[in-house]
């Protein structure tokens, strides 16, 4: 991956009134990076989405993409930015084709080019058979398509997507993620926000959680999953067992908590290797029967919880 700095944000500082929306907040982004943006409602997400497009102006800091300041007036620099907000922004009163033209033609004025361009998005977005519709007719899922098509028409190197799968279904959803992973294979650099922890976790590089304005956590799917306390969780279903053998569980190796509620043994390990092997071990020489078996490793939304003390999803 490259190392050059697309996007550099250093002690940035919003304020509305008495509210801080972000305080000091730092954030880098490196060429080629699906980088994934989490954060509860009211973190610091969309504010600093929109400071970096200079649609908002801040208290204190710097946004560099691209190695320049962004201003309101930067038409040169925005036309290396495609943005796909959350709610959905194309005419009702204009065909796919006519949206997607548009606006292709704010960045791109040659009409050969456009034409190419707008073309490309269509059959990128699998919109071919949708050229004529108004977007009254199409369905929430294909709503969305447009949406995103109107947003990286004009091949740009940056695109942020703003939660782009809600409310779609399963086709559409698969269909605007492998289309994300294609984008950056391409070469664009993605910001990426979304209320889905599976998605992040499928596309997204690197991820940073956000909360209370700032940055608190930072890293690959990895490196955020072994910041915290969990590890493997293994639930076995034991239809009798004596509570009386909880605290000797408990004892042995990465176990940090230990519970048996409605017919299953739930243990909980901090990391460790062979925690399996050790508990049925364990099982046989109690003479405990015992039916089926899960084992789960932590994933972002665990992760997610423990840092901030939210769910992502009930946000």
């Amino acid at each position: 991956m490259s190392e050059k700095t697309i996007v550099e944000i250093k002690d940035l500082v919003k304020r509305y009134k008495e509210l801080v929306a972000l305080d000091h907040f730092n954030l880098e982004i490196k060429e080629g990076e699906v980088f994934g943006l989490l954060g509860p409602n009211g973190s610091g997400k969309s504010t600093t989405i929109n400071c970096l497009l200079g649609l908002l102006k801040y208290d204190k800091g710097s946004i560099k993409v691209f190695g320049e300041t962004i201003k309101p007036n930067s038409y040169e620099l925005k036309k290396k930015v495609g943005v796909v907000f959350q709610d959905v922004g194309v005419f009702e009163e204009l065909t796919v084709y006519e949206n997607i033209d548009y606006f292709c033609g704010l960045y791109i004025k040659d009409k050969a080019t456009r034409k190419k361009y707008v073309e490309d998005a269509i059959v990128f977005t699998g919109l071919e058979d949708f050229r004529k519709f108004p977007p009254k007719k199409l369905s929430g899922g294909l709503l969305r398509r447009l949406n995103i098509a109107c947003g990286i028409a004009h091949k740009p190197k940056l695109i942020i997507l703003d939660e782009p799968t809600v409310a779609v279904d399963p086709q559409s959803r698969n269909k605007i993620l492998e289309g994300i992973q294609q984008l950056n294979q391409e070469g664009a650099t993605i910001i990426y926000t979304s209320h889905y922890m599976e998605e992040v976790e499928q596309i997204c590089t690197r991820i940073a959680i956000v909360d209370t304005g700032r940055n608190i956590a930072l890293g690959t799917k990895e490196e955020l999953k072994d910041m915290i306390k969990a590890g493997e969780t293994i639930q076995i279903e034991i239809l009798s067992f004596k509570e009386e053998l909880l605290p000797e569980i408990k004892q042995l190796p990465h176990v940090y908590k230990v519970e048996y509620k409605d017919n299953y043994l739930n243990v909980f390990y901090t990391k460790g290797q062979r925690n399996l092997v050790r508990l049925m071990e364990f099982l046989k020489e109690k003479n405990i029967s015992f039916g089926r078996i899960y084992s789960e490793l932590p994933t972002l939304n665990d992760v997610f919880l423990e840092i901030t003390g939210k769910e992502l999803r009930d946000t």
